[in-house]
Protein backbone atom coordinates (compact mmCIF):
# COMPACT_ATOMS: atom_id res chain seq x y z
CA UNK A 1 0.00 0.00 0.00
CA UNK A 2 1.50 3.30 -1.10
CA UNK A 3 1.99 6.20 1.28
CA UNK A 4 -0.32 9.09 0.48
CA UNK A 5 1.34 11.97 -1.34
CA UNK A 6 -0.08 15.43 -1.90
CA UNK A 7 -0.90 14.51 -5.50
CA UNK A 8 -2.70 11.33 -4.43
CA UNK A 9 -4.63 13.19 -1.72
CA UNK A 10 -5.73 15.90 -4.15
CA UNK A 11 -7.07 13.24 -6.54
CA UNK A 12 -9.29 11.73 -3.84
CA UNK A 13 -12.88 13.02 -3.75
CA UNK A 14 -15.00 12.97 -0.59
CA UNK A 15 -16.97 9.99 -1.89
CA UNK A 16 -13.75 8.16 -2.77
CA UNK A 17 -12.44 8.78 0.75
CA UNK A 18 -15.60 7.26 2.22
CA UNK A 19 -15.23 4.30 -0.12
CA UNK A 20 -11.62 3.75 0.95
CA UNK A 21 -12.69 3.73 4.60
CA UNK A 22 -15.47 1.24 3.86
CA UNK A 23 -13.05 -1.02 1.98
CA UNK A 24 -10.58 -0.82 4.85
CA UNK A 25 -13.23 -1.75 7.39
CA UNK A 26 -14.28 -4.70 5.25
CA UNK A 27 -10.68 -5.93 5.28
CA UNK A 28 -10.56 -5.52 9.06
CA UNK A 29 -13.77 -7.48 9.57
CA UNK A 30 -12.47 -10.27 7.33
CA UNK A 31 -8.98 -10.23 8.90
CA UNK A 32 -7.37 -9.33 5.57
CA UNK A 33 -5.12 -6.48 6.65
CA UNK A 34 -3.01 -4.93 3.90
CA UNK A 35 0.70 -5.62 4.28
CA UNK A 36 2.45 -2.30 4.97
CA UNK A 37 6.02 -1.32 5.66
CA UNK A 38 5.29 1.08 8.52
CA UNK A 39 8.92 2.09 8.94
CA UNK A 40 9.05 3.02 5.28
CA UNK A 41 5.82 5.01 5.67
CA UNK A 42 7.32 6.79 8.67
CA UNK A 43 10.31 7.79 6.55
CA UNK A 44 8.15 8.82 3.59
CA UNK A 45 5.94 11.05 5.73
CA UNK A 46 8.78 12.60 7.73
CA UNK A 47 8.78 15.73 5.57
CA UNK A 48 4.99 16.12 5.38
CA UNK A 49 1.64 14.40 5.77
CA UNK A 50 -1.39 14.27 3.49
CA UNK A 51 -4.16 12.31 5.26
CA UNK A 52 -7.40 11.75 3.36
CA UNK A 53 -9.72 11.66 6.40
CA UNK A 54 -10.37 12.92 9.90
CA UNK A 55 -11.90 10.41 12.32
CA UNK A 56 -13.42 11.62 15.59
CA UNK A 57 -13.85 8.56 17.77
CA UNK A 58 -13.91 7.47 21.40
CA UNK A 59 -10.84 6.74 23.53
CA UNK A 60 -12.11 3.18 24.03
CA UNK A 61 -9.16 0.81 23.65
CA UNK A 62 -11.08 -1.32 21.15
CA UNK A 63 -11.81 1.47 18.66
CA UNK A 64 -8.50 2.50 17.10
CA UNK A 65 -9.47 4.14 13.81
CA UNK A 66 -6.22 3.12 12.10
CA UNK A 67 -6.98 -0.53 12.86
CA UNK A 68 -10.71 -0.74 12.20
CA UNK A 69 -10.32 1.09 8.86
CA UNK A 70 -7.01 -0.68 8.05
CA UNK A 71 -5.08 2.52 7.39
CA UNK A 72 -1.37 3.19 7.60
CA UNK A 73 0.85 6.01 8.78
CA UNK A 74 -0.08 9.31 7.16
CA UNK A 75 -3.52 8.14 5.97
CA UNK A 76 -5.87 9.62 8.59
CA UNK A 77 -6.03 12.20 11.35
CA UNK A 78 -7.30 10.45 14.47
CA UNK A 79 -9.07 12.51 17.14
CA UNK A 80 -10.05 10.53 20.21
CA UNK A 81 -12.05 11.61 23.24
CA UNK A 82 -14.49 9.80 25.52
CA UNK A 83 -17.95 9.74 23.97
CA UNK A 84 -16.70 11.21 20.66
CA UNK A 85 -17.92 14.63 21.76
CA UNK A 86 -17.11 17.95 20.11
CA UNK A 87 -15.52 21.05 21.60
CA UNK A 88 -13.68 24.15 20.40
CA UNK A 89 -10.27 22.49 20.35
CA UNK A 90 -11.53 19.53 18.34
CA UNK A 91 -13.27 21.85 15.87
CA UNK A 92 -10.03 23.75 15.43
CA UNK A 93 -8.20 20.48 14.82
CA UNK A 94 -10.75 19.51 12.17
CA UNK A 95 -10.46 22.90 10.49
CA UNK A 96 -6.69 22.46 10.32
CA UNK A 97 -7.01 18.92 8.97
CA UNK A 98 -9.40 19.89 6.19
CA UNK A 99 -8.64 23.51 5.31
CA UNK A 100 -4.88 23.41 5.75
CA UNK A 101 -3.83 19.77 5.41
CA UNK A 102 -6.35 18.79 2.72
CA UNK A 103 -8.38 15.95 4.24
CA UNK A 104 -11.52 15.08 2.27
CA UNK A 105 -13.89 13.61 4.85
CA UNK A 106 -14.77 13.91 8.54
CA UNK A 107 -16.20 10.84 10.24
CA UNK A 108 -17.84 11.03 13.66
CA UNK A 109 -17.56 7.47 14.91
CA UNK A 110 -19.43 6.14 17.91
CA UNK A 111 -19.29 2.55 19.10
CA UNK A 112 -21.45 -0.03 20.81
CA UNK A 113 -21.37 -0.45 24.59
CA UNK A 114 -19.74 2.98 25.04
CA UNK A 115 -18.75 3.62 28.65
CA UNK A 116 -19.13 7.38 28.33
CA UNK A 117 -22.65 7.05 26.96
CA UNK A 118 -23.49 4.57 29.70
CA UNK A 119 -22.19 7.05 32.26
CA UNK A 120 -24.33 9.82 30.83
CA UNK A 121 -27.38 7.54 30.94
CA UNK A 122 -26.68 6.90 34.63
CA UNK A 123 -26.05 10.57 35.45
CA UNK A 124 -22.55 9.76 36.71
CA UNK A 125 -20.69 12.60 38.41
CA UNK A 126 -16.98 12.26 39.06
CA UNK A 127 -14.39 15.03 38.95
CA UNK A 128 -13.71 16.43 35.50
CA UNK A 129 -15.66 13.59 33.93
CA UNK A 130 -18.85 15.32 35.06
CA UNK A 131 -18.37 18.17 32.56
CA UNK A 132 -17.60 15.76 29.72
CA UNK A 133 -20.68 13.64 30.35
CA UNK A 134 -22.79 16.80 30.46
CA UNK A 135 -22.05 17.16 26.73
CA UNK A 136 -23.64 13.75 26.10
CA UNK A 137 -26.68 14.34 28.31
CA UNK A 138 -28.71 16.11 25.55
CA UNK A 139 -28.58 12.87 23.55
CA UNK A 140 -30.04 11.03 26.56
CA UNK A 141 -32.84 13.61 26.80
CA UNK A 142 -33.48 13.41 23.05
CA UNK A 143 -34.14 9.65 23.19
CA UNK A 144 -37.91 9.66 23.69
CA UNK A 145 -38.91 6.15 22.62
CA UNK A 146 -37.83 4.55 25.92
CA UNK A 147 -40.08 5.36 28.85
CA UNK A 148 -38.79 2.86 31.43
CA UNK A 149 -35.33 1.69 32.51
CA UNK A 150 -33.61 4.73 31.04
CA UNK A 151 -30.20 3.69 32.35
CA UNK A 152 -27.10 1.72 31.36
CA UNK A 153 -28.73 -1.58 32.32
CA UNK A 154 -30.94 -1.17 29.26
CA UNK A 155 -28.61 -2.00 26.37
CA UNK A 156 -31.09 -1.02 23.68
CA UNK A 157 -31.55 2.38 25.27
CA UNK A 158 -27.78 2.90 25.48
CA UNK A 159 -27.31 2.16 21.77
CA UNK A 160 -30.14 4.52 20.81
CA UNK A 161 -28.54 7.29 22.86
CA UNK A 162 -25.15 6.55 21.30
CA UNK A 163 -26.56 6.93 17.78
CA UNK A 164 -28.27 10.20 18.72
CA UNK A 165 -25.02 11.44 20.25
CA UNK A 166 -23.18 10.82 16.97
CA UNK A 167 -25.84 12.63 14.96
CA UNK A 168 -25.85 15.56 17.38
CA UNK A 169 -22.08 15.85 17.00
CA UNK A 170 -22.36 15.85 13.21
CA UNK A 171 -24.95 18.62 13.41
CA UNK A 172 -22.86 20.59 15.89
CA UNK A 173 -19.82 20.53 13.60
CA UNK A 174 -21.81 22.21 10.83
CA UNK A 175 -23.41 24.71 13.20
CA UNK A 176 -20.23 25.68 15.03
CA UNK A 177 -17.66 25.80 12.23
CA UNK A 178 -18.33 28.24 9.38
CA UNK A 179 -15.10 27.05 7.76
CA UNK A 180 -16.15 23.40 7.62
CA UNK A 181 -19.73 24.29 6.69
CA UNK A 182 -18.52 26.25 3.67
CA UNK A 183 -16.24 23.40 2.59
CA UNK A 184 -19.15 20.95 2.86
CA UNK A 185 -21.45 23.22 0.86
CA UNK A 186 -18.80 23.51 -1.86
CA UNK A 187 -18.41 19.73 -1.98
CA UNK A 188 -14.78 19.95 -0.90
CA UNK A 189 -15.29 17.64 2.06
CA UNK A 190 -17.89 15.20 3.36
CA UNK A 191 -19.17 14.81 6.91
CA UNK A 192 -20.71 11.54 8.05
CA UNK A 193 -21.59 9.73 11.27
CA UNK A 194 -21.35 6.04 12.02
CA UNK A 195 -21.07 3.36 14.67
CA UNK A 196 -18.43 0.71 15.19
CA UNK A 197 -19.73 -2.61 16.52
CA UNK A 198 -17.02 -3.71 18.94
CA UNK A 199 -18.21 -7.33 18.73
CA UNK A 200 -18.10 -7.77 14.95
CA UNK A 201 -15.72 -4.94 14.05
CA UNK A 202 -18.13 -3.64 11.42
CA UNK A 203 -18.72 0.08 10.94
CA UNK A 204 -22.22 1.12 9.94
CA UNK A 205 -22.44 4.59 8.42
CA UNK A 206 -25.56 6.67 8.96
CA UNK A 207 -26.28 7.74 5.43
CA UNK A 208 -28.98 10.12 6.63
CA UNK A 209 -26.17 12.09 8.33
CA UNK A 210 -23.99 12.40 5.25
CA UNK A 211 -23.44 16.05 4.49
CA UNK A 212 -21.77 16.57 1.13
CA UNK A 213 -22.31 18.06 -2.27
CA UNK A 214 -24.63 15.61 -4.05
CA UNK A 215 -22.44 15.46 -7.14
CA UNK A 216 -19.56 13.96 -5.15
CA UNK A 217 -21.48 11.01 -3.71
CA UNK A 218 -22.71 9.37 -6.90
CA UNK A 219 -22.97 5.65 -6.39
CA UNK A 220 -23.10 5.75 -2.59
Amino acid sequence: MKTLTKEMQEAITPSMALGLLKEGNKRFVNNLKVNRNLLQQANETSDGQHPMAVILSCIDSRTSAELIFDQGLGDIFSIRIAGNIINEDILGSMEFACKVAGSKIIVVLGHTKCGAVRGACDHVEMGNLTALLTKIRPAVDDELTTTENRNSANGVFVEKVSAINVKRTVKSIVERSPILKEMIEKGEIALVGGTHDITTGEVIFYHNTITVNAASVNGL
